[in-house]
Protein backbone atom coordinates (compact mmCIF):
# COMPACT_ATOMS: atom_id res chain seq x y z
CA UNK A 1 0.00 0.00 0.00
CA UNK A 2 0.95 3.14 -1.01
CA UNK A 3 0.60 6.07 1.12
CA UNK A 4 1.20 9.95 0.78
CA UNK A 5 4.51 9.58 2.80
CA UNK A 6 6.31 7.21 0.29
CA UNK A 7 5.25 9.38 -2.77
CA UNK A 8 6.23 12.78 -1.42
CA UNK A 9 9.90 13.73 -0.82
CA UNK A 10 9.45 17.49 -0.74
CA UNK A 11 9.01 18.84 3.10
CA UNK A 12 6.52 21.52 2.94
CA UNK A 13 7.52 24.79 5.43
CA UNK A 14 5.19 27.69 5.57
CA UNK A 15 6.90 31.22 5.52
CA UNK A 16 10.30 29.69 3.53
CA UNK A 17 12.15 31.58 1.16
CA UNK A 18 10.68 32.60 -2.37
CA UNK A 19 12.09 29.92 -4.39
CA UNK A 20 10.77 26.53 -2.80
CA UNK A 21 12.76 23.45 -2.00
CA UNK A 22 16.68 24.09 -2.30
CA UNK A 23 16.83 21.38 -5.11
CA UNK A 24 16.00 23.29 -8.31
CA UNK A 25 13.59 20.95 -9.50
CA UNK A 26 12.49 17.65 -9.15
CA UNK A 27 10.66 17.86 -12.60
CA UNK A 28 12.52 15.13 -15.24
CA UNK A 29 11.30 16.29 -18.98
CA UNK A 30 12.60 18.83 -20.58
CA UNK A 31 11.37 22.12 -18.80
CA UNK A 32 13.99 24.11 -20.39
CA UNK A 33 13.24 24.10 -23.64
CA UNK A 34 9.87 26.84 -23.65
CA UNK A 35 12.08 29.40 -22.45
CA UNK A 36 15.60 28.84 -24.14
CA UNK A 37 12.84 29.11 -27.64
CA UNK A 38 11.62 32.21 -26.00
CA UNK A 39 14.82 33.99 -25.49
CA UNK A 40 15.90 32.90 -28.78
CA UNK A 41 12.76 34.24 -30.78
CA UNK A 42 12.40 37.01 -29.15
CA UNK A 43 16.31 38.01 -29.03
CA UNK A 44 16.00 37.75 -32.82
CA UNK A 45 12.78 39.78 -33.13
CA UNK A 46 14.55 42.55 -31.05
CA UNK A 47 18.02 42.45 -33.06
CA UNK A 48 16.34 42.32 -36.86
CA UNK A 49 13.80 45.23 -35.53
CA UNK A 50 16.58 47.28 -34.46
CA UNK A 51 18.47 46.76 -37.36
CA UNK A 52 15.42 47.41 -39.98
CA UNK A 53 14.50 50.73 -38.26
CA UNK A 54 18.10 52.29 -38.53
CA UNK A 55 18.71 50.60 -42.16
CA UNK A 56 16.07 53.53 -43.04
CA UNK A 57 16.04 51.84 -47.25
CA UNK A 58 13.89 49.54 -48.91
CA UNK A 59 10.81 50.12 -46.78
CA UNK A 60 8.92 51.29 -49.61
CA UNK A 61 7.60 49.77 -52.71
CA UNK A 62 6.08 52.38 -55.23
CA UNK A 63 4.93 53.76 -58.86
CA UNK A 64 7.92 52.82 -60.28
CA UNK A 65 7.13 49.35 -59.68
CA UNK A 66 3.72 48.86 -59.62
CA UNK A 67 2.67 48.81 -56.54
CA UNK A 68 1.93 50.59 -53.34
CA UNK A 69 3.72 48.29 -50.29
CA UNK A 70 5.01 49.77 -47.28
CA UNK A 71 6.49 48.04 -44.43
CA UNK A 72 4.44 47.86 -41.00
CA UNK A 73 7.78 48.92 -39.24
CA UNK A 74 7.74 52.41 -41.06
CA UNK A 75 4.08 53.20 -41.52
CA UNK A 76 3.05 55.71 -41.24
CA UNK A 77 6.15 57.15 -42.53
CA UNK A 78 6.23 61.20 -41.42
CA UNK A 79 9.10 62.57 -41.91
CA UNK A 80 10.36 64.49 -44.45
CA UNK A 81 13.22 61.89 -45.53
CA UNK A 82 10.45 59.48 -45.91
CA UNK A 83 10.75 58.12 -49.70
CA UNK A 84 8.26 59.77 -52.50
CA UNK A 85 4.94 58.30 -52.20
CA UNK A 86 4.85 56.79 -48.81
CA UNK A 87 3.42 59.40 -46.60
CA UNK A 88 0.57 60.49 -46.34
CA UNK A 89 1.21 64.47 -46.62
CA UNK A 90 1.83 65.33 -43.03
CA UNK A 91 6.00 65.86 -42.65
CA UNK A 92 8.00 66.08 -39.37
CA UNK A 93 10.85 68.09 -40.92
CA UNK A 94 12.83 68.48 -37.67
CA UNK A 95 13.17 64.80 -37.32
CA UNK A 96 16.20 63.66 -39.06
CA UNK A 97 17.07 59.73 -38.79
CA UNK A 98 15.07 56.74 -39.57
CA UNK A 99 11.03 57.27 -39.37
CA UNK A 100 10.57 54.06 -38.15
CA UNK A 101 12.31 55.09 -34.46
CA UNK A 102 8.83 57.34 -34.52
CA UNK A 103 7.04 54.44 -34.85
CA UNK A 104 8.19 51.43 -33.03
CA UNK A 105 8.32 52.84 -29.49
CA UNK A 106 4.71 52.24 -29.73
CA UNK A 107 3.97 48.75 -31.04
CA UNK A 108 6.74 47.26 -29.18
CA UNK A 109 5.63 49.47 -25.78
CA UNK A 110 2.30 47.67 -26.14
CA UNK A 111 3.89 43.53 -26.43
CA UNK A 112 6.58 44.72 -23.79
CA UNK A 113 3.81 45.46 -21.16
CA UNK A 114 1.58 42.86 -22.74
CA UNK A 115 0.52 40.41 -20.03
CA UNK A 116 1.12 37.48 -21.96
CA UNK A 117 4.43 38.78 -22.87
CA UNK A 118 5.78 39.39 -19.19
CA UNK A 119 5.14 36.31 -18.60
CA UNK A 120 7.08 35.06 -21.58
CA UNK A 121 10.30 37.24 -20.88
CA UNK A 122 9.92 37.22 -16.83
CA UNK A 123 10.10 33.12 -16.88
CA UNK A 124 12.83 33.38 -20.27
CA UNK A 125 15.66 35.69 -19.34
CA UNK A 126 14.69 36.54 -15.44
CA UNK A 127 13.85 32.95 -14.72
CA UNK A 128 11.41 34.28 -12.31
CA UNK A 129 10.41 31.50 -12.36
CA UNK A 130 11.68 29.85 -15.52
CA UNK A 131 8.36 27.46 -15.38
CA UNK A 132 6.21 25.60 -13.23
CA UNK A 133 7.46 23.69 -10.46
CA UNK A 134 11.01 25.48 -11.13
CA UNK A 135 12.99 27.08 -8.40
CA UNK A 136 12.52 30.60 -8.62
CA UNK A 137 16.63 32.07 -9.76
CA UNK A 138 15.56 35.34 -7.26
CA UNK A 139 15.55 35.61 -3.65
CA UNK A 140 12.94 38.10 -3.37
CA UNK A 141 9.99 39.10 -5.29
CA UNK A 142 8.39 42.91 -4.49
CA UNK A 143 5.72 42.53 -7.60
CA UNK A 144 5.03 45.20 -9.94
CA UNK A 145 4.43 48.11 -7.51
CA UNK A 146 8.13 49.75 -7.91
CA UNK A 147 10.14 51.35 -10.71
CA UNK A 148 10.81 50.35 -13.01
CA UNK A 149 8.27 47.35 -13.36
CA UNK A 150 5.17 49.65 -12.14
CA UNK A 151 6.24 51.13 -15.85
CA UNK A 152 3.50 47.77 -16.94
CA UNK A 153 0.71 49.62 -15.81
CA UNK A 154 0.43 51.81 -18.39
CA UNK A 155 0.08 48.45 -21.11
CA UNK A 156 -3.59 49.89 -21.53
CA UNK A 157 -2.63 53.38 -23.32
CA UNK A 158 -0.35 51.60 -25.45
CA UNK A 159 -3.55 49.45 -26.43
CA UNK A 160 -5.36 52.50 -27.39
CA UNK A 161 -2.11 53.73 -29.59
CA UNK A 162 -1.81 50.03 -31.48
CA UNK A 163 -5.53 49.82 -31.83
CA UNK A 164 -4.51 53.52 -33.95
CA UNK A 165 -1.73 51.88 -35.68
CA UNK A 166 -3.99 48.92 -36.32
CA UNK A 167 -5.96 51.53 -38.19
CA UNK A 168 -3.50 52.38 -40.34
CA UNK A 169 -1.46 49.11 -41.17
CA UNK A 170 -5.59 48.17 -42.39
CA UNK A 171 -5.28 51.08 -44.55
CA UNK A 172 -1.69 50.26 -45.80
CA UNK A 173 -3.33 46.57 -46.57
CA UNK A 174 -6.24 48.32 -48.77
CA UNK A 175 -3.95 50.67 -50.64
CA UNK A 176 -2.14 47.51 -51.32
CA UNK A 177 -4.51 46.29 -53.62
CA UNK A 178 -3.47 49.71 -55.96
CA UNK A 179 -0.92 49.28 -58.65
CA UNK A 180 -0.29 52.62 -60.06
CA UNK A 181 0.15 52.90 -63.56
CA UNK A 182 -1.88 49.65 -63.94
CA UNK A 183 -5.21 50.50 -61.73
CA UNK A 184 -6.43 47.73 -59.53
CA UNK A 185 -5.15 44.53 -58.67
CA UNK A 186 -4.18 41.71 -56.29
CA UNK A 187 -0.34 40.69 -55.53
CA UNK A 188 1.34 38.40 -52.94
CA UNK A 189 2.54 41.83 -51.10
CA UNK A 190 -1.29 42.98 -50.97
CA UNK A 191 -2.13 38.88 -49.10
CA UNK A 192 1.10 40.06 -47.04
CA UNK A 193 -0.22 43.40 -45.92
CA UNK A 194 -3.77 42.07 -45.57
CA UNK A 195 -2.85 38.74 -43.21
CA UNK A 196 -0.61 41.12 -41.04
CA UNK A 197 -3.00 43.66 -40.90
CA UNK A 198 -5.72 40.57 -39.60
CA UNK A 199 -3.22 39.14 -37.05
CA UNK A 200 -2.62 42.33 -35.48
CA UNK A 201 -5.96 42.54 -35.00
CA UNK A 202 -6.58 39.70 -33.31
CA UNK A 203 -3.85 40.00 -31.06
CA UNK A 204 -5.19 43.36 -29.83
CA UNK A 205 -8.80 42.62 -29.34
CA UNK A 206 -7.96 39.10 -27.74
CA UNK A 207 -5.90 41.27 -25.39
CA UNK A 208 -6.80 40.97 -21.76
CA UNK A 209 -6.79 44.96 -21.61
CA UNK A 210 -9.08 44.50 -24.16
CA UNK A 211 -11.37 42.32 -22.58
CA UNK A 212 -11.77 44.32 -19.53
CA UNK A 213 -12.03 47.31 -20.94
CA UNK A 214 -15.31 45.60 -22.77
CA UNK A 215 -16.64 43.94 -19.78
CA UNK A 216 -14.41 44.57 -16.90
CA UNK A 217 -15.51 46.46 -13.84
CA UNK A 218 -19.48 45.60 -14.30
CA UNK A 219 -22.03 44.21 -11.42
CA UNK A 220 -24.39 43.08 -13.90
CA UNK A 221 -24.15 42.14 -17.53
CA UNK A 222 -28.13 42.37 -18.12
CA UNK A 223 -27.76 46.19 -17.53
CA UNK A 224 -24.82 46.74 -19.84
CA UNK A 225 -25.87 44.35 -22.60
CA UNK A 226 -23.97 45.75 -25.54
CA UNK A 227 -20.70 45.53 -23.33
CA UNK A 228 -21.43 41.79 -22.41
CA UNK A 229 -22.12 40.96 -26.09
CA UNK A 230 -18.61 42.41 -27.11
CA UNK A 231 -17.19 40.81 -23.77
CA UNK A 232 -18.89 37.34 -25.03
CA UNK A 233 -17.47 37.60 -28.44
CA UNK A 234 -14.04 38.26 -27.08
CA UNK A 235 -13.73 35.74 -24.33
CA UNK A 236 -13.33 33.06 -26.75
CA UNK A 237 -10.30 35.37 -28.47
CA UNK A 238 -8.41 35.93 -25.85
CA UNK A 239 -8.44 32.03 -24.54
CA UNK A 240 -6.12 32.93 -27.89
CA UNK A 241 -4.12 35.41 -26.79
CA UNK A 242 -0.92 33.64 -26.73
CA UNK A 243 -1.26 31.91 -30.18
CA UNK A 244 -2.22 35.56 -31.75
CA UNK A 245 0.94 37.34 -29.91
CA UNK A 246 3.65 34.87 -31.85
CA UNK A 247 1.99 34.59 -34.68
CA UNK A 248 1.55 38.35 -35.01
CA UNK A 249 5.15 39.25 -33.92
CA UNK A 250 6.82 36.53 -36.60
CA UNK A 251 4.58 37.75 -38.61
CA UNK A 252 4.74 41.49 -38.57
CA UNK A 253 8.61 40.63 -39.06
CA UNK A 254 8.11 38.38 -42.27
CA UNK A 255 6.16 41.72 -43.62
CA UNK A 256 9.10 43.57 -43.33
CA UNK A 257 11.27 41.28 -44.82
CA UNK A 258 8.71 41.01 -48.26
CA UNK A 259 8.59 44.21 -48.60
CA UNK A 260 12.50 44.87 -47.69
CA UNK A 261 13.41 42.28 -50.88
CA UNK A 262 11.12 43.53 -53.30
CA UNK A 263 11.96 47.25 -52.87
CA UNK A 264 15.47 46.09 -53.24
CA UNK A 265 14.85 44.06 -56.13
CA UNK A 266 15.63 41.07 -55.03
CA UNK A 267 12.46 39.58 -55.89
CA UNK A 268 9.74 40.24 -57.79
CA UNK A 269 5.90 40.89 -56.80
CA UNK A 270 3.30 38.32 -58.47
CA UNK A 271 0.13 39.23 -58.95
CA UNK A 272 -2.43 40.16 -61.54
CA UNK A 273 -4.61 43.59 -61.87
CA UNK A 274 -8.23 43.94 -62.93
Amino acid sequence: MTTLEDVSTTPVVLGGVRGGPPVPTLRKDRWWIQPVVTVTVLTAFVAYATWAAFVNKDYYVGATMHRDLISPFYSPCLTESCVPGSHPGTIITWWQISPALLILIFPLGFRLTCYYYRKAYYRSFWWAPPACAVADAHGSYKGESRFPLIMQNVHRYFFYAGLIFNVLLTIDAVMAFRQPGVGLGFSVGTAVLCVNACLLWLYSVSCHACRHICGGGLKKFSDHRIRHRIWKTLTPLNAHHMVFAWMSLVFVALTDVYVRLVASGTIHDYGFHF
